[in-house]
């Protein structure tokens, strides 16, 4: 097999890298020396793989200031609509990179660093991932900021500078241990912090009704200090802001009793104030209901309000004079969306503004406010649907509890179904019982002009169980917007020589416009670039290979498929029927060990919230699976079970361009839409799946024929729960070989020291399992037999790929915010170029 080439030989012929002109590589040495000696203080004897990384990202940066403030400018000289996208959390990975290939900078900054006599991806390696998110929500949250950007939109993402992201998982003896993410340790390079624009945000306290209106007062006041973040768009000069809160306390914070002597204390104090922005919450599609996430909520909505109505007011550009008091106007100037409930108090909050502050009367103020916001929800998961205490909001937000009843009672009054008492009952803002709850879902389809799901078949669901009753008020509301990613990070940075296959073959606007992709469909016979896709592919294994034996040490084999599940531990995501067919794989082989087995490397990747028991277990029956499996002589190299530690954005993205295979097996009605599918098929491996989420669109998209699709559909899973339910023991009698593993995995024998190790898990699949993993095990089996019975047809599975790549278009994050912007926001996008700072054409 030839010999892949190196990254930097494969970056020298990439065209879609930009050009290495000299005066470029030239000037960017320049600038990286002079930030090594008067940024970071220290020159070529003394300096570090860290310092150079830092010279090398303020020199990347230097490239964006122009175009930052140049944009800024142009936004305050044209006036366009901006939109706000209201996040707690933006999962964005590393930046160098993704900054480069978007200004079109790699190849030069390539050279300069070779000539430099240094290794470029060494210096990528010393950036920290910006791990401000779970999962899918923020990953998507980052995604939609690259296409905003990239569309030329008017876009601002705020969010919360969180101290400590998303929890480093180490894997010790088996189980999953977490480390605290001190990810701004050394700095980050990449923020400008933005203390002029320092906002106060008021919590507790009582209201006051008054002649004059109400008055929330004696609050306890805490500092939003916002840091600010480019984002640049592709090759087109507009960077927008992604603007991050930190939480700081006020100068006087519990100075009060500082004259009897509690000096030292109060300023020791200042710490729980300051502990909204510490950590995030890890939690995915589970809802905790503790009170630093409510205020952590409260938080970012109140500081971004006041930066929204403050842009809104001054619109012309290096302007403090209030221009604009129309508030009338807002909706025209002004779209907010609401990345899941997260952010809904944005809607009591922005009334709260209206009427307390602006003096806007109620009428008015609601109709500005439903007409401003649009809310995305994510899940149809009860656990995961946020339902506040209401104690906790009179004691936290007294003002907007009072907001949220006066919204509540005059929508049961007027706009629902008078007399109806069941149906009012169940779609107040308010929920009844032995503790009364705010129902924030329920806030954010009243308050907003729009609501959507995250894929056709998740919006189904939306309108048909979940929202039904609103739907039937004011179906006009409901749209779906089917997810999507950014083809940017997840195709030309993260797999650039699947990128220039495509490229040399239908040009580069596919870039830019991922619909081309299917013109790949007149090369499906065409066996030079059959050859091609395949040989990528296999220089992306062994790649992935290296990494694997250099940062687990474990060794696989790279000519097996490479079967990967990367995504959250959760039960519906079904990782324990991956683990049964790990099982049933393993005992057919031991079976039968002369046979000709496709060899697998099945690898599992993904976190469970520290608090979620079953998740944990989850993630130690998979290392104990794989403790027996891959030290079985019989075995060999035909089958090997990896867990991959510490899953995240950067594993991501050297994981992704190796799969064969993407395990995408929720039971159909629970996932959303999920994002890894998509972030797989671009890059050139088959799914094997169920009729969930987004894969339905997929498998529509590609062909069905393309896709391994099997199980339950959803119209079969809900027959089931109305008629005769589930019940696991029937299957665990019926089918021989799932007996066997379940016998396996309950006698021990992935747990000889602890025998009844994986007892709950057990009883869990066999009394109470709410996501009928047995139900879709035969089909699931018989489809992984499909699989392997095609990977041993090297030319039909590679275009069975072709078929895949090429339909992939729809699920560009680009087209997903065409759509939000032309039928939720009101505004256009467009792929014009602005000039760039130093056009001096510019007008």
């Amino acid at each position: 097999m030839s010999k892949p080439l190196s990254d930097h030989d494969r970056k020298k012929q990439i065209s879609v890298r930009g050009l290495a002109g000299v005066e470029n590589v030239a000037e960017l040495k320049v600038a990286f020396n002079r930030h090594l000696h008067f940024t970071l203080v220290k020159d070529r004897n003394v300096a570090s793989k860290r310092d150079y990384y830092f010279a090398l990202a303020n020199t990347v940066r230097d490239h964006l200031v122009g175009r930052w403030i140049r944009t800024q400018q142009y936004y305050y000289e044209k006036d366009p609509k901006r939109v706000y996208y209201i996040s707690l959390e933006f999962y964005m990975g590393r930046t160098l990179q993704n900054t480069m290939v978007n200004l079109a900078l790699e190849n030069a900054c390539d050279e300069a660093i070779y000539q430099l006599g240094l290794d470029m991806e060494e210096l990528e390696d010393m950036e920290e991932d910006a791990g401000l998110g779970n999962g899918g929500l923020g990953r998507l949250a980052a995604c939609f900021l690259d296409s905003m950007a990239s569309l030329g939109l008017a876009a601002y993402g705020y969010g919360i500078r969180y101290e400590f992201g998303i929890f480093n998982q180490k894997i010790v003896n088996g189980w999953q241990v977490e480390e605290a993410d001190d990810w701004l340790r050394y700095g980050n390079p990449w923020e400008k912090a933005r203390p002029e624009y320092m906002r106060p945000v008021k919590f507790y306290g009582r209201t006051e009704h008054t002649p004059e209106g109400v008055k929330w007062v004696d609050t306890q006041v805490v500092l939003a200090l916002p840091y600010d973040t480019p984002i640049p768009g592709y090759r087109n000069n507009i960077v927008n802001t992604m603007r991050l809160w930190s939480a700081k306390a006020p100068c006087d914070f519990n100075l009060k009793d500082f004259n009897v002597g509690g000096y030292i204390q109060a300023v020791l104090d200042r710490n729980l104030c300051e502990n909204i922005s510490r950590v995030l919450y890890p939690n995915d599609n589970f809802f905790e209901g503790k009170e630093l996430r409510l205020k952590q909520e409260y938080f970012v909505v109140a500081a971004t309000l006041q930066d929204i109505v403050r842009r809104f007011k001054a619109s012309k550009f290096g302007s403090r004079e209030i221009v604009r008091t129309d508030f009338a106007q807002l909706p025209n100037k002004v779209a907010i969306q609401l990345n899941d409930t997260h952010p809904a108090m944005a809607i009591p909050e922005l009334m709260r503004v209206l009427v307390d502050e602006e003096k806007l009367d109620w009428d008015k103020a609601w109709d500005v406010c439903v007409r401003t916001c649009a809310y995305t929800n994510h899940t149809v998961l009860p656990e995961a649907l946020e339902r506040w205490p209401i104690d906790l909001f009179h004691h936290l937000l007294p003002r907007h509890l009072e907001i949220i009843y006066e919204i509540n009672r005059r929508f049961l009054q007027v706009r629902a179904f008078p007399g109806d008492n069941d149906r009012l009952r169940r779609m107040s803002l308010i929920e009844e019982g032995g503790c009364k709850k705010v129902n924030m879902a329920h806030m954010c389809i009243v308050g907003s002009h729009a609501v959507n799901g995250v894929a056709r078949i998740h919006s189904e669901i939306l309108v048909a169980t979940l929202f039904k009753d609103f739907y039937e008020l004011d179906p006009h509301k409901f749209q779906n917007k089917t997810n999507g990613i950014t083809p940017r990070r997840w195709l030309v940075m993260c797999n650039p020589g699947l990128a220039e296959v495509i490229a040399e073959r239908i040009g580069e606007e596919f870039v830019r416009d991922l619909d081309q992709l299917k013109k790949l469909l007149k090369f499906i016979d065409d066996d030079a670039f059959i050859r091609d896709i395949a040989k990528v592919k296999q220089e992306n294994k062994l790649k992935f290979a290296v990494h694997l034996e250099e940062h687990y040490k474990v060794k696989i084999n790279p000519q097996s498929m490479f079967d990967f599940q990367v995504k959250r531990i959760h039960e519906y995501k079904r990782q324990l029927l991956n683990c049964l067919h790990m099982i049933t794989y393993y005992n057919r082989i031991k079976k039968e060990p002369n046979k000709h087995w496709t060899p697998r490397t099945i690898m599992v990747g993904g976190k469970a919230a520290p608090g979620y028991h079953t998740a944990k277990m989850i993630i130690r029956l998979i290392t104990a699976i794989g403790e027996v499996v891959n030290h079985d002589p019989v075995i060999g190299d035909r089958l090997k079970v990896i867990f991959l530690e510490n899953y995240r954005v950067t594993l991501a993205e050297k994981a992704i361009p190796s799969a064969d295979l993407s395990e995408q097996i929720s039971t159909a009605g629970t996932e959303a839409s999920g994002t890894g599918n998509m972030k797989f098929m671009l890059n050139g491996a088959l799914t094997i799946g169920t009729m969930d989420g987004a894969n339905v669109e997929m498998a529509e998209e590609a062909g069905e024929k393309n896709l391994f699709i099997f199980g339950m559909r959803v119209e079969e899973v809900d027959a089931m729960d109305a008629g005769k339910g589930y019940h696991a023991s029937e299957y665990y009698n019926r089918i021989p070989e799932l007996k066997q593993a379940m016998d396996q995995i309950s006698g021990g024998f992935f747990s000889h020291k602890q025998p009844d190790l994986f007892k709950e898990l057990v009883d869990l699949l066999m009394h109470h399992d709410r996501f009928k993993v047995f139900a879709d095990y035969e089909a699931y089996i018989k489809s992984q037999d499909k699989v392997n019975e095609l990977y041993k047809k090297p030319k039909e599975w590679t275009k069975m790929v072709i078929h895949n790549i090429a339909g992939c278009g729809k699920f560009s994050s680009d087209r997903t915010i065409s759509q939000y912007a032309r039928e939720i926001w009101g505004m256009e996008p467009s792929l014009e170029k602005i000039p760039a700072p130093d056009d001096l054409s510019r007008t």
